[in-house]
């Protein structure tokens, strides 16, 4: 296990005054880091200079390589229950006063004891690994937490399974969860990039490619971990191919994929036993069509159980049915489904606000309720499900632009009812304060704002008389808008993204129709440029990215409010038709929450079933189709028996008339 970071995590002394409550006002404190106590740090430097100088010291401490370590016994048992335990024990005859350390050399114990004294210490990727054991065999629990936060920090797709592994082997619980936890959010690049995944033994590369909570979007990267596994040592790896097989979720790869490079792969068809699982796999990709034929309930066969996802779209407000709607649903992307949140704001709806992500906390900002325009802000924590009233904004703000930058929320224009706004203002949650901010050079409601590179990208909007191409970046390191180019087409109504280093601009309304085309900003050239059109025209809709595409959700498309979900990948430069939500709506806004350790409460709960919903909803788009073509029938049916009524009609006339005057007619009809 390697720590790869260049910087080192120093917890140096923090100094300060008492306060007026203290017995002497002038004595420095110092902060430490192990459960925020304090102590003097006078006297605690008073005390090391003293041991550096052995005076008044109680106890000797010797190691193996020749160290001796004059001690006050007091110091050492106040942070160490080792030493506690050593120094005052019944058990001895007389006290212990001159002790042999075996196990510790004279390097560790310095930082040991420099922290014993002074709660200084320096931990970087050279000492961590030998501190830890070191603190971990003195009971210094301290600087156990201290190792451990350093690994914590520094976790990376190179060390994760060795920080991992270490931690289990000293039972530092907390720790091995984290860089578990790490491995599988970060699992692509672990794939790719680590070299500690080549030496897991066989156990452990089964239950991590096996993880319900293994973070891929394809099993495609897990089949290729497999490979580089196997091919490190292929002679006595190549028989595990089967094992690891039964782990992967084949019926999720692409049919293409499974076929050129999986079912007749050399370790697959050298191998017996994979027969069956092939087998399976190919029944389940060609059989997927014909479930509809199949008698009773079809289950989700393990192969193609969705893993967990570690992000949570949420779809939160909005106008529905002719009124303001407080649905909320999140969006499952691993079994493509959307799922409805019963814990809506009890305050009532919201349409046209924005919302933000702190943490955990989701943060509803602004909009209208079909009487009022709102400056309130609503809170909703998504691990306790509990809302709250947070401080209100400065300004009532309508058709509202949101943004997050560094745990600062941001709130720019809209409209009050009766202005459009320039105004902008931050939220920060630690004092519940909002402040306001430089205004922008422009006004805009229905415009719409993104943070790229720790600066906020505000596009289009309305201006209280025209659709506006116009667009502005805001720094928060200066206070200052400053203008950017253009965008090629007027947009109100309007959403931007960043994504991939760029500023992606989607759909909105151009004063004539609503849009379906896109458009995207490079700071590094200040230029748009055109990005390929979605599906459906739609204006107030919203966006997010997660699973590394831009996804397009609800809206109004100038004639009605929309349900349809799509979603755009920069790889293939293409938009694709997602699930459709449960509700149309439109002037709705979306976030996404990462990590949420109660995430088993906003994904689809039947995984085991996806199969039977996809058979009932095709046998119930069979039924909807026969009635279709036997209401087609029946109107063709109607028609003909009208027609032939009409001719028998027509028939009766003609013989009702004298045949002197068919004569006539014909004969004038010749002439």
């Amino acid at each position: 296990m390697d720590v790869d970071t260049t910087t080192s995590n120093k917890n140096n002394d923090n100094t300060g005054n008492n306060n007026a409550d203290s017995c002497s006002s002038n004595a420095q404190r110092l902060i430490v880091e192990n459960g925020g106590r304090c102590m003097s740090t006078q006297a605690m430097q008073s005390l090391y200079d003293l041991r550096q100088n052995n005076q008044l010291c109680d106890a000797i401490l010797r190691l193996e390589d020749g160290g001796v370590f004059p001690i006050h016994r007091a110091i050492l048992s106040a942070c160490s229950t080792y030493f506690r335990a050593l120094f005052t024990t019944t058990l001895h005859s007389r006290e212990k006063t001159d002790i042999l350390l075996p196990g510790v050399n004279s390097s560790m114990m310095n930082l040991l004891l420099e922290y014993a004294y002074l709660r200084s210490l320096e931990v970087n990727r050279e000492n961590v690994c030998q501190l830890l054991v070191t603190a971990d065999y003195l009971s210094i629990l301290g600087v156990l937490d201290l190792c451990c936060d350093y690994l914590r920090q520094n976790l990376a797709p190179e060390n994760c399974i060795g920080v991992m592994r270490f931690a289990r082997e000293h039972f530092c619980k907390l720790l091995e969860t984290d860089a578990h936890r790490y491995v599988m959010r970060h699992f692509v690049q672990v794939a790719q990039r680590s070299d500690e995944v080549l030496y897991l033994p066989i156990e452990e590369l089964r239950g991590l490619v096996g993880a319900d909570e293994l973070n891929v979007k394809s099993e495609e990267a897990v089949w290729e971990l497999v490979l580089r596994w196997i091919n490190h040592e292929p002679e006595s790896r190549k028989g595990y191919i089967v094992e690891l097989m039964k782990n992967i979720r084949l019926g999720l790869l692409d049919t293409q994929f499974f076929l050129e490079n999986v079912k007749d792969h050399p370790y697959v068809t050298g191998n017996e036993a994979c027969r069956p699982i092939i087998i399976e796999t190919l029944k389940f990709l060609y059989d997927l069509e014909m479930i509809t034929q199949k008698d009773g309930e079809v289950p989700t066969p393990e192969i193609a159980r969705p893993r967990v996802p570690h992000e949570i779209l949420f779809a939160i407000g909005g106008w529905s049915g002719g009124s303001p709607t407080n649905f909320i649903e999140t969006y499952d992307t691993r079994a493509d489904r959307w799922v409805k949140v019963e814990e809506v704001d009890p305050t009532g709806p919201r349409a046209y606000h924005g919302t933000a992500v702190v943490g955990f906390n989701i943060y509803v900002i602004g909009g209208f309720d079909g009487m009022d325009y709102f400056n309130s802000c609503r809170c909703f924590n998504a691990v306790t499900k509990a809302w709250r009233e947070v401080a209100p904004m400065n300004a009532r703000r309508c058709y509202v632009s949101v943004a997050v930058v560094n745990d600062l929320v941001y709130a720019m224009g809209g409209y009050d009812g009766y202005h459009r706004q320039n105004t902008a203002e931050r939220y920060n949650y630690r004092n519940n304060q909002w402040s306001l901010i430089a205004p922008m050079n422009v006004q805009r409601s229905d415009a719409s704002a993104t943070m790229l590179n720790d600066k906020i990208y505000i596009t289009g909007g309305f201006n209280g008389q025209e659709c506006m191409n116009s667009a502005e970046v805001y720094d928060p390191e200066t206070n200052q808008w400053t203008l950017i180019s253009a965008m090629r087409s007027r947009r109100s109504g309007v959403s931007c993204i960043a994504y991939h280093d760029c500023v992606y601009v989607i759909g909105g309304f151009n004063g004539i129709s609503r849009m379906c085309s896109g458009e995207k900003y490079s700071p590094a050239t200040n230029t748009w440029t055109q990005i390929p059109d979605m599906y459906n025209p739609r204006s107030n809709f919203a966006i997010e990215v997660i699973d590394d595409m831009i996804f397009a959700i609800g809206g109004f498309n100038g004639v009605t409010t929309i349900y349809h979900v799509e979603c755009y990948d920069e790889k293939t430069n293409e938009w694709y038709e997602a699930t459709d939500m449960n509700i149309y709506r439109s002037a709705l806004s979306a976030c996404v929450i990462m990590g949420l350790p109660n995430v088993y409460d906003y994904i689809h709960k039947h995984r085991e079933r996806l199969m039977e919903e996809k058979r009932q909803k095709l046998l119930a788009l069979e039924v909807q189709r026969a009635q279709q073509q036997q209401q087609q029938q029946q109107q063709q049916q109607q028609q003909q028996q009208q027609n032939q009524h009409q001719i028998n009609v027509n028939s009766q006339i003609l013989q009702q008339l004298p045949h002197a005057q068919i004569h006539n007619d014909n004969n004038n009809n010749h002439v």
